[in-house]
C-alpha cells in the first residue's frame, strides 16, 4: 500500500438503541469515540416486521379519496 493515503482504521465503540455496546474498528472519528446509532436491526421496520404507517399532511386520506372506486385495500 501506499503510504499516507490511507484512513486511520481503529477500535470505536458502538452503542446500538437498546444499550448494546459492542467495539468494531472504522475510519469513522478518533480512535475510542463512541457511535451512538439511532436506528439498527432491533429497531428499524425493515428488520423487525413492524411497519408504522405515518399520514403526513393527509396523504393517506388523499390516496384513499383518489382511488376509492378501484377495489383495493389499503
Amino acid at each position: 500500500m501506499k503510504k499516507e493515503i490511507h484512513p486511520d482504521y481503529h477500535e470505536i465503540n458502538v452503542v446500538m438503541t437498546d444499550g448494546v455496546e459492542f467495539k468494531t474498528r472504522s475510519t469513522w472519528g478518533k480512535a475510542g469515540d463512541t457511535m451512538r446509532l439511532d436506528i439498527d436491526p432491533t429497531s428499524h421496520p425493515a428488520w423487525t416486521g413492524v411497519h408504522r404507517l405515518l399520514d403526513t399532511a393527509g396523504q393517506l386520506a388523499k390516496f384513499k379519496g383518489r382511488f376509492k372506486d378501484f377495489d383495493i385495500k389499503v
